[in-house]
């Protein structure tokens, strides 16, 4: 079994990503291989809504001058996709958008198996707020794929703005620990 964790951040070291490493070293430690993947900062664009997925059929955008594709692919051979975004104005950044909204065309514009079954979970952090309303995007583009959300003992989300801060945030790295220990028996009773 796979995990892949995408991260939002253009911060390549800051809150979001230390926040997904505190969560995929309890599914490691359970033996399932993890993989980060840097999204934020990188070259990606929003859906052209072209419908052209829908023609080719092949689980991928005709676009082709960006990454998206490729991660795309990864999370089409994940058995388990998390997605942490920084929250930009209580929503998720540029690039978790772009990757919400094309990733979330192909599959269902491939008649929606892509995703279907695979476990997501979603990792917010957040200087004061609106880390709720992230922290739903994410999910809800979970729902509308079919995927099976994991969830913690309280909203996968940290109170941290400059780079380290979650480290001092003893709840969510409890948050975090707990959802990682969570959707590593998920994994093990879905697969």
């Amino acid at each position: 079994m796979k995990v892949v964790a995408f991260n939002g951040s253009p911060r390549i070291n800051g809150n979001t990503l230390q926040s997904l490493k505190i969560v995929l070293a309890e599914i490691s430690k359970e033996g399932i291989e993890t993989e980060i993947v840097q999204l934020g900062g990188r070259k990606v664009f929003g859906c052209l809504a072209c419908g052209k997925c829908r023609e080719t059929k092949d689980n991928r955008c005709s676009r082709n001058d960006d990454e998206m594709n490729k991660f795309i692919q990864k999370m089409e051979e994940a058995d388990g996709i998390i997605i942490g975004s920084p929250t930009y104005f209580s929503n998720v950044s540029t690039e978790v958008k772009a990757l919400i909204d094309r990733c979330g065309y192909v599959s269902k514009s491939n008649g929606g198996l892509m995703l279907k079954g695979k476990v997501g979970a979603s990792v917010v952090s957040a200087r004061r707020a609106g880390s709720t309303f992230t922290y739903s995007a994410i999910n809800f583009f979970f729902g509308i794929a079919e995927m099976i959300i994991c969830s913690s003992n309280y909203w996968n989300m940290t109170l941290s703005r400059d780079p380290g801060d979650v480290q001092n945030d003893a709840e969510g790295i409890q948050t975090f620990q707990t959802l990682g220990k969570n959707m590593a028996k998920l994994l093990k009773q879905v697969r």
